[in-house]
Protein backbone atom coordinates (compact mmCIF):
# COMPACT_ATOMS: atom_id res chain seq x y z
CA UNK A 1 0.00 0.00 0.00
CA UNK A 2 1.26 3.33 -0.47
CA UNK A 3 2.62 5.62 2.52
CA UNK A 4 -0.52 8.13 2.58
CA UNK A 5 1.69 11.28 1.72
CA UNK A 6 2.66 9.67 -1.61
CA UNK A 7 -1.17 9.13 -2.11
CA UNK A 8 -2.79 12.39 -0.94
CA UNK A 9 0.30 13.93 -3.32
CA UNK A 10 -1.13 11.90 -6.46
CA UNK A 11 -4.86 12.75 -5.11
CA UNK A 12 -4.32 16.17 -5.14
CA UNK A 13 -2.21 16.23 -8.60
CA UNK A 14 -4.90 14.22 -10.08
CA UNK A 15 -7.73 16.65 -9.04
CA UNK A 16 -6.07 19.71 -9.89
CA UNK A 17 -5.44 18.17 -13.55
CA UNK A 18 -8.85 17.46 -13.76
CA UNK A 19 -9.90 21.30 -13.28
CA UNK A 20 -7.41 22.18 -15.96
CA UNK A 21 -5.49 24.01 -13.04
CA UNK A 22 -1.33 24.84 -13.65
CA UNK A 23 0.46 23.75 -10.44
CA UNK A 24 1.57 27.30 -9.91
CA UNK A 25 -1.74 28.96 -10.23
CA UNK A 26 -2.97 26.13 -7.85
CA UNK A 27 -0.40 26.43 -5.54
CA UNK A 28 -1.18 30.50 -5.65
CA UNK A 29 -5.33 29.86 -4.78
CA UNK A 30 -4.01 27.21 -1.84
CA UNK A 31 -1.83 30.30 -0.07
CA UNK A 32 1.33 27.64 -0.62
CA UNK A 33 4.55 28.21 -2.44
CA UNK A 34 5.14 26.54 -5.48
CA UNK A 35 7.99 24.92 -4.66
CA UNK A 36 6.12 23.63 -1.31
CA UNK A 37 2.75 22.31 -3.48
CA UNK A 38 5.71 20.78 -5.90
CA UNK A 39 6.95 18.43 -2.97
CA UNK A 40 3.50 18.10 -1.79
CA UNK A 41 2.01 16.43 -4.92
CA UNK A 42 5.42 14.25 -5.40
CA UNK A 43 4.58 12.68 -2.01
CA UNK A 44 7.69 14.36 -0.60
CA UNK A 45 6.25 16.64 2.03
CA UNK A 46 3.87 15.06 5.10
CA UNK A 47 1.63 18.50 5.61
CA UNK A 48 -0.51 19.17 8.57
CA UNK A 49 -4.20 19.07 8.93
CA UNK A 50 -4.22 23.02 8.54
CA UNK A 51 -2.51 22.53 4.42
CA UNK A 52 -4.48 19.90 3.86
CA UNK A 53 -7.40 21.92 4.99
CA UNK A 54 -6.06 24.90 2.76
CA UNK A 55 -6.16 22.47 -0.14
CA UNK A 56 -9.22 20.70 0.17
CA UNK A 57 -10.94 24.56 0.13
CA UNK A 58 -8.43 25.61 -2.97
CA UNK A 59 -10.26 22.62 -4.83
CA UNK A 60 -14.19 23.12 -3.68
CA UNK A 61 -13.86 20.15 -1.60
CA UNK A 62 -13.95 19.34 2.15
CA UNK A 63 -10.80 17.77 4.21
CA UNK A 64 -12.87 14.43 4.28
CA UNK A 65 -13.73 14.44 1.07
CA UNK A 66 -9.77 15.17 0.24
CA UNK A 67 -8.27 12.37 2.29
CA UNK A 68 -11.01 10.22 0.78
CA UNK A 69 -9.58 10.66 -2.68
CA UNK A 70 -6.11 9.91 -1.00
CA UNK A 71 -7.44 6.48 0.17
CA UNK A 72 -8.63 5.57 -2.56
CA UNK A 73 -5.58 6.35 -4.34
CA UNK A 74 -4.14 4.00 -2.19
CA UNK A 75 -6.04 1.48 -2.65
CA UNK A 76 -6.08 1.78 -6.29
CA UNK A 77 -2.35 1.61 -6.47
CA UNK A 78 -2.29 -1.63 -4.29
CA UNK A 79 -4.92 -3.33 -6.30
CA UNK A 80 -2.95 -2.81 -9.56
CA UNK A 81 0.13 -3.78 -8.35
CA UNK A 82 -1.78 -7.55 -7.36
CA UNK A 83 -2.92 -7.79 -10.51
CA UNK A 84 0.53 -7.05 -12.09
CA UNK A 85 1.85 -9.76 -9.97
CA UNK A 86 -1.03 -12.02 -11.06
CA UNK A 87 -0.34 -11.16 -14.96
CA UNK A 88 3.59 -12.07 -14.45
CA UNK A 89 3.27 -15.10 -12.46
CA UNK A 90 0.58 -16.44 -15.52
CA UNK A 91 3.18 -15.66 -17.86
CA UNK A 92 5.82 -17.52 -16.22
CA UNK A 93 3.81 -20.62 -15.95
CA UNK A 94 2.72 -19.78 -20.24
Amino acid sequence: MLPLPVALGRAIKRLRAERGVSQEAFAAQSGLHRTYMTQLEGGKRNPSLSTIEQVAEALGLDTGELLAAAERERHARTAERQAGAVTQRRERKA
